[in-house]
Order: structure tokens, then C-alpha cells, then sequence
């Protein structure tokens, strides 16, 4: 399985069978970090833009209307091309 699935553009039922508008809400400026994930988190982005680039493998451009699952186990390198705002939940340990 792949340390980062994407979901493009779900309906408004899935984000609501999942909750999304209630989870926290995290923004980042534009900048360059890593990011090693201990647990799976799913995130719904809304504003921005992010490449991921997984340890030893191939960035991964994140746009504003997807969801995301990061699994446990993902060491990343992040840049935020555009100021990001994501919904995230640390609900769903198997992703969504």
C-alpha cells in the first residue's frame, strides 16, 4: 500500500459520513519541513497547495479538495507551495 492515498473531490455526503467539518482545522505558510508520520492522518485540504515527497520516492501534489490519508509509517519531506488550511483527524488509524 502506498504511504499517501488520494481521495479527488468527494462528495459532500462522504465529507459528512466522515465527519470532516468537525475535525481541527492546521495552516502553514509557505515554507519547506519534514514530516514523519507515527500514526495514520487523514486530512481534507481547503485552501493552498502542498508537494509531499516521500522518503525515497516521487513528490505528490496535494490540491485544495482532496483527502488525504497519511499513513503511519510515512517519512516526508513537505513544501507548501501555497498557504495551506486542512481539515485533519487522527480518527482513522487504517486511512479512509
Amino acid at each position: 500500500m502506498s504511504k499517501i492515498t488520494i481521495e479527488h473531490n468527494p462528495s459532500e455526503e462522504r465529507l459528512k459520513e466522515l465527519g470532516v467539518s468537525g475535525w481541527e482545522i492546521w495552516e502553514k505558510e509557505i515554507s519547506k519541513f519534514p514530516i514523519d508520520f507515527d500514526e495514520t492522518e487523514c486530512a481534507y485540504v481547503l485552501d493552498g497547495e502542498i508537494l509531499v515527497t516521500p522518503a525515497g520516492g516521487e513528490p505528490v501534489r496535494i490540491l485544495p479538495g482532496d483527502l488525504v490519508s497519511f499513513h503511519a509509517g510515512l517519512d516526508s519531506q513537505w513544501e507548501v507551495v501555497k498557504p495551506l488550511r486542512k481539515h485533519y483527524s487522527y480518527d482513522y488509524p487504517n486511512g479512509i
